[in-house]
């Protein structure tokens, strides 16, 4: 296993940035590079710990408070009273067959003696210590130089979001046992593998690892990694190979990997790996003639077990060709292709990637392959595509993030939850995650660490436009997040018509309760009613996003400060969704409001219709359309100086308030609370934009700001706040990143 070391000031006992073996033991080192945080970088770890403490502990709460009949339902239907692996027979007949290998039936048969209550406890637990395991030992993996907070966030890191992953959950809902490959191969890949030397790392590394006094000489690190090299070579090799031959016994797939140590020079462990497969298979095969004849010959490999393979749980290239209409022959020649081509760029880009020292992005780039080649890749053994994280792709800053950002939002939620609901988008979200397993696999140009901006990206400061696919990638994630919550906030019909009450009783006492004239005026006026409807229905999202496209493409730096305030604005309108459902003046019964949209709605029926199975009608409060129309006003006035385009802007959130009451979905204290909203989004906006500010100054006084020629703005014109020009006029909002100028320059 690579050995870890840190680039970042003096750490270890002789006062290098090396982790050697000795020097006080892991948990001295981990106290000491604890105590040499800074009290904010010490308070975000201890944050980050009891995030993942209590995202582990809500998993195994919400397993064990399952009844037992729905507590991991694939392993009691195979070891209950009447599972496959405790009656005689075959595994592989039965209504519910067993969908592992004979080797997997063989292992798991013992516990058909201990199927009791207790058993979901003990099971749940020893998921849990291997996640676990899984996590230190990826976030142990990560190739050097190692700084001093990553090396320290890594861990409780690498546990939340395992925890969070789909595979993850899906194991523990399940009681599978996928983890346990993935654990298996990737401890025997990294063992016996030589400690990093400083010449493996090029020139960077070398300045990072040996460019401060105190750091032991090249030449000792050098004979010092031969040592302990031949050590764990001589022990680790073969022992690494024995583990990954297990795993391909429990899952075929991961035999990918015993190619993979021959291509690297690990030949030894390689035969082992391939022999150990072969024993484990044979001694079952005797055991269990026919459940192998059946699984190996019967079902090549498994391929039909379980639910439908064209299911889209299965997100292997067999499942994506079946969901495509592919059947037979051609579906057979072309897959066989298919997974020859990716298995063998796979590979081929993971052995470059381990002999930069990137053992655990090898890893990953040929578990990938092993998804997307697998007859049949579930939920539950997907988990390699989260280890793609690690990859480090693009060089600026802010590319780097679209990688891991994509991964962890495809093994987190849905892939429907990443696209827009259109039909032309539906097979993207349908394959998401084997998307990703092939982009992992044979597209991502993954940096290796002797590139330049591997340690030191180049800075997007304030006037960088954002990455593009990003941007889009989070405005839907958002916009799915904004949905979600306001179909699931508290729908309680009595609750939202009392806080109704509440609304038009202080509408009342301040006489402001003006929405049932308004409405009565729009009801009986064609042309205003007609007018108001499309009004609502159309401009709400139109404006919005088209002033975010012209800011992205003319005005990068007002476009950050406006996204920004407009997503605080935005969440904060999540919170009055769900804090304070409010009934609408069109589902208050008895006050004769005329829902001018939808038409009459049946009041007597607790759903109302087909209206409220759409969407939860009770998130009034705020008003999010009078709230994003004067974002859209603030943004043209500082946007312009033209008055009529000013003018036009000041107009709109008026006329969205007339609407929203004219057709009845909204009270003026809606309308006022979107205002609240949207000043407080501003406001957080600001506030972020001064502690960004602080920051970078606190790094620049440190030393570690760019330095004259270097920063982020160098050749990319003016600094943030700087005039271009003699006589250019300054924003009219000051602060670090300001919403929106007024340079004149009119949309």
């Amino acid at each position: 296993m690579a050995a870890e070391s840190v680039a970042e000031g003096p750490k270890g006992p002789d006062g290098g940035g090396e982790w050697h073996p000795s020097g006080g033991g892991p948990y001295r080192r981990l106290v000491r590079q604890w105590e040499q945080l800074g009290s904010r970088s010490g308070m975000l770890l201890a944050g980050l710990w009891l995030l993942a403490l209590a995202l582990t502990v809500r998993q195994a709460a919400a397993v064990l408070r399952l009844p037992q009949d729905e507590r991991f339902v694939d392993l009691f239907t195979w070891i209950g009273d009447n599972g496959v692996l405790r009656v005689h027979g075959s595994l592989y007949d039965s209504e519910t067959p067993f969908t592992g290998t004979p080797f997997a039936g063989l292992v798991l048969k013992p516990l058909t003696r201990a199927a009791e209550q207790g058993l979901g406890v003990a099971w749940t637990f020893g998921t849990l210590l291997l996640v676990v395991a899984l996590g230190v030992v990826a976030a142990r993996a990560l190739p050097g130089p190692v700084s001093r907070r990553t090396a320290l966030f890594a861990v409780p890191g690498a546990l939340s979001l395992l925890v969070l992953s789909v595979p993850v959950r899906n194991t523990f809902h399940l009681g599978q046992t996928s983890v346990l490959p993935v654990l298996l191969v990737l401890v025997g890949w990294l063992l016996g593998r030589e400690p990093e030397q400083p010449g493996q790392l090029g020139q960077q590394g070398q300045r990072a690892q040996l460019g401060q006094p105190g750091r032991l000489g090249q030449r000792e690190l050098r004979a010092q990694a031969r040592r302990y090299g031949a050590l764990v070579g001589r022990f680790g090799g073969g022992a690494g190979g024995v583990l990954i031959g297990v795993a391909g016994a429990l899952q075929p797939a991961t035999l990918l990997f015993v190619p993979l140590l021959w291509l690297t020079g690990r030949r030894r462990a390689a035969v082992l790996g391939g022999g150990t497969f072969l024993i484990c298979t044979l001694a079952t095969w005797a055991a269990m003639p026919d459940d192998s004849w059946t699984y190996w010959v019967h079902h090549v490999a498994g391929v039909g077990l379980g639910d439908a393979a064209d299911a889209t749980a299965n997100q292997s290239l067999h499942g994506a060709l079946l969901r495509a209409g592919l059947r037979g022959v051609p579906e057979a020649v072309l897959l066989a292709v298919l997974m020859a081509a990716v298995s063998c760029l796979a590979l081929l880009r993971a052995v470059r990637y381990a002999r930069d020292g990137q053992l655990l992005l090898a890893a990953a780039v040929v578990g990938c392959a092993a998804v997307v080649a697998s007859p049949m890749a579930w939920q539950h053994q997907q988990l390699w595509v989260l280890l793609a994280v690690v990859g480090r792709v693009g060089r600026r800053t802010g590319d780097r993030l679209v990688w891991p950002v994509f991964v962890v939002l495809v093994m987190t939620l849905d892939g429907t939850a990443l696209v827009p609901k259109v039909a032309a988008f539906a097979m993207l979200g349908e394959n998401a995650v084997l998307l990703a397993a092939l982009l992992g696999a044979c597209a991502v140009p993954f940096l290796t660490r002797d590139s330049a901006g591997w340690s030191q990206p180049q800075h997007s400061g304030p006037l960088s436009r954002p990455n593009l696919m990003l941007e889009l990638l989070l405005i839907r994630v958002g916009y799915w997040a904004y949905s979600y919550v306001r179909g699931h906030a508290p729908d309680s019909r009595s609750l939202a018509e009392g806080h109704g009450d509440q609304i038009l009783t202080a509408e009342s006492f301040l006489h402001i309760d003006i929405e049932h004239s308004l409405n009565k005026l729009a009801a009986r006026t064609e042309w205003l009613r007609d007018a108001c409807d499309t009004y609502y229905t159309t401009f709400h999202f139109l404006v919005p996003i088209t002033l975010l496209a012209f800011l992205y493409m003319r005005r990068v730096p007002q476009y950050r400060a406006a996204r920004t305030a407009l997503s605080f604005a935005t969440l904060l309108g999540l919170v009055g969704f769900w804090l304070y459902p409010l009934a609408p003046p069109r589902l208050m019964p008895g006050l004769g409001y005329i829902d001018t949209a939808h038409g009459p709605q049946d009041l007597s029926n607790p759903d109302f219709g087909a209206l409220t199975q759409l969407s939860n009608q009770y998130a009034a409060m705020p008003s999010l359309h009078v709230g994003w129309s004067l974002w859209c006003a603030i943004v043209v006035f500082f946007l312009t100086r033209n008055r009529w385009l000013r003018a036009l802007g000041a107009l709109y959130p008026l006329m969205t308030t007339f609407v929203v009451m004219a057709t009845a979905n909204h009270y003026l204290l809606d309308a006022v609370g979107g205002v609240v909203v949207v000043a407080a989004g501003f406001l957080g906006q600001r506030w972020l934009a001064r502690m960004r500010g602080v920051g970078e100054a606190a790094a620049q006084t440190a030393g570690d700001g760019p330095t004259a020629g270097e920063g982020p703005t160098a050749g990319r014109g003016p600094a943030a706040g700087e005039s271009s020009k003699p006589g250019a006029e300054e924003p009219v909002t000051p602060g670090a990143e300001s919403p929106v100028s007024s340079r004149g320059a009119q949309p």
